[in-house]
């Protein structure tokens, strides 16, 4: 394989993916509302040369290359937070900016620039002949930011799309990423009985029964487990809500929703089993409970799910994460580190129901994702369009060997 060739390809198409991510930042796409951005896509999809474009009922498209009998996926989400505080950005987050190094705008770094630099790298293989024996399925997904995973809960049940491993393109800092912690988004209820506030101690005060379990739920987090790899499961408070008959009346309704992140060896039983043997939560009669999501899609589609999110880890010597790191050292002529995320991906399906191996390589930093004045780094649209090109093929002959090296 001619890696310098590859490198100077993708070099030769830095302002291609430039134009194209700008064009993608410069359609709000937040959470079912990807409409505009899935059709732009659809364009530099079928403009490039996919062999195949389609939008499914979810509203996730797919463009494939190939059509051979070893399949291999690549997945960029393509919707994105909000903007938030508008005062806190220095230029506008959807007209965005570009400079000699860096392109500036609301989904650079996560990540839609992941979207650009796989649409390069598709091309690439394309061009080089780097299609024998393989379709390699390049997925932009829809909905990750509301609920991580949810799209390939629906390609994988509904589509079918069951590839032997994926590349995950969010960011990574330059680095090779194998697994993630989990996260669930719980509920603490806690009831009463409203009275007039003139006489508290005739009713029962749902706020006085959460306090002691806010107390309680703070301790937990210090006491979480603990992973060598993906470190500790930690737990934060992130919501309060409650009911009343008035600002004049005792509170006969209390909830909080709390943001599990989990370790490995964590699932949805052991976490929701600790908050609710706390003795404040027994004590109170509290229940505790995983919240749903059920929102439609900006096609409708409602396709409803637990808001559990496993965490995953493929192991180091997965030729999945060789052959990434092969192709990283072959185009980019160093050493790649390999780590985490610190967030959640989509891989939180596809790995951690599905077992199905991932490894992440992607454009942008994670401290860019969801931050204001959010950026992405043109030389990491190009290293990772090159590796991105040559990954399936080194996959491809890492797997036929056994896992042996080429002599």
């Amino acid at each position: 394989m001619d890696f310098e060739r590859v490198r100077d390809l993708a070099a030769e198409y830095e302002p291609a993916m430039t134009r194209f991510l700008r064009d993608m930042v410069a359609l709000p796409s937040e959470s079912c509302d990807e409409a505009a951005v899935i059709a732009r896509i659809g364009q530099e999809m079928e403009r490039v040369g996919f062999d195949a474009v389609e939008i499914d009922a979810m509203g996730n498209i797919r463009g494939t290359m190939g059509s051979g009998p070893r399949l291999v996926a690549f997945d960029a989400h393509v919707d994105t937070v909000g903007v938030g505080e508008r005062a806190n950005w220095t230029f506008d987050p959807y007209e965005g900016y570009e400079d000699e190094h860096t392109i500036g705008g609301r989904g650079t770094s996560d990540q839609e620039g992941g979207m650009a630099s796989m649409v390069y790298g598709a091309k690439i293989m394309k061009e080089l002949g780097l299609l024998e024996g393989l379709t390699v399925v390049f997925v932009g997904s829809v909905q990750e930011e509301d609920c991580d995973g949810l799209c390939w809960q629906y390609l994988h049940n509904e589509v079918g799309l069951r590839p032997e491993v994926v590349v995950l393109t969010e960011p990574t800092d330059g680095r090779i990423h194998r697994g993630q912690r989990g996260r669930m988004e719980i509920a603490v209820r806690t009831r009463g009985v409203s009275c007039h506030g003139s006489a508290p101690e005739r009713g029962d005060n749902a706020i006085y029964k959460m306090a002691p379990i806010l107390t309680e739920l703070r301790a937990l987090h210090a006491n979480l487990r603990d992973d060598p790899f993906l470190g500790r499961g930690s737990l934060a408070v992130s919501e309060i809500f409650h009911s009343s008959p008035s600002r004049c009346a005792v509170a006969d309704g209390c909830r909080i929703s709390v943001d599990r992140r989990l370790t490995a060896g964590e699932t949805a039983d052991s976490a929701l089993t600790e908050i609710g043997n706390l003795p404040a939560v027994v004590a109170s009669g509290a229940e505790v409970s995983l919240y749903r999501y059920d929102r439609p899609s900006y096609r409708g589609l409602v396709y409803p799910t637990e808001c559990y999110f496993p965490a995953w880890v493929v192991p180091e010597e997965h030729e999945a994460v060789r052959a990434m790191a092969g192709a990283f050292r072959s185009v980019l002529g160093r050493e790649p580190v390999i780590d985490k995320w610190t967030f959640s991906t989509n891989g939180v399906s596809i790995m951690g129901r599905y077992a199905i191996p991932c490894v992440g390589l992607g454009p942008g930093h994670e401290d860019q994702a969801h931050a204001p004045d959010e950026r992405t780094w043109k030389s990491e649209l190009v290293d990772c369009a090159a590796v991105y090109a040559v990954f399936p093929t080194l996959y491809l002959e890492r797997t036929a060997l056994g896992g042996r090296e080429e002599k």
